[in-house]
């Protein structure tokens, strides 16, 4: 039986896949945050999350800048993805969300929130239509709870086969996709290699329900 999904990954730069993968879609709203740690001293802090799978930079994608609530940004941003099914099934594949203060110099972090997908899936399963949730996360910094909170919503869609695409759409695939190699621990130690696809534009796939 497996037990879990290690933290050592590594995700392939681009990937074309030539099979149909069962996969969920993921819909993250990033709503507001409050009482953030303040970064900068002589001007105003201008707030953006930046999203990834895994930490992953290529899988980023970002809420635009509040330039005017400072320490209590509001974005209402809607950011997508499509993964592999496994992803809500086993814990260990992390949705990162990492708050910054947007400068000319350079961006300074305020602080993120790390949570599995599968933790994720299980609050949204949980909630009251079933598929979504409204959550509220500490943000930390280096790893301590720093001062502030983060507001955002989750909703998984129903389980979709993303079809193996012909010939002549590989190329618009394979700039947008990424594979995730994960390894599953069984009961007795032995580590069992998996895939775990990454689509991070959802438009771009074909689904078939």
């Amino acid at each position: 039986h497996i037990l879990h999904l290690s933290i050592r990954y590594i995700i392939e730069h681009t990937y074309t896949y030539d099979r149909n993968m069962e996969c969920r879609k993921i819909e993250i709203n990033l709503i507001s945050a409050n009482d953030l740690k303040n970064v900068r001293e002589h001007f105003k802090m201008k707030v953006y999350a930046a999203v990834s799978i895994a930490g992953y930079s290529k899988t980023e994608k970002q809420t635009p800048v509040d330039k005017q609530n400072q320490m209590n940004p509001a974005w209402n941003s809607i950011l997508k993805y499509i993964i592999g099914d496994l992803a809500v099934q086993q814990e260990g594949v992390m949705l990162v969300i990492k708050l910054f203060c947007k400068r000319k110099l350079g961006d300074r972090y305020i602080g993120e929130v790390n949570v599995s997908i599968k933790q994720l899936y299980d609050e949204a399963a949980a909630g009251k239509n079933g598929n979504g949730a409204i959550l509220n996360y500490p943000v930390q910094e280096g790893g301590k709870i720093s001062v502030g909170e983060l507001k955002f919503s989750c909703r998984f869609g129903e389980k979709v086969i993303i079809k193996k695409p012909g010939l002549l759409k590989k190329t618009a695939h394979h700039v947008t996709n990424f594979l995730l190699h994960v390894t599953l621990l069984s009961t007795l130690g032995v580590p069992s290699p998996v895939e775990i696809p990454i689509f991070v534009d959802p438009e771009i796939v074909e689904c078939d329900v």
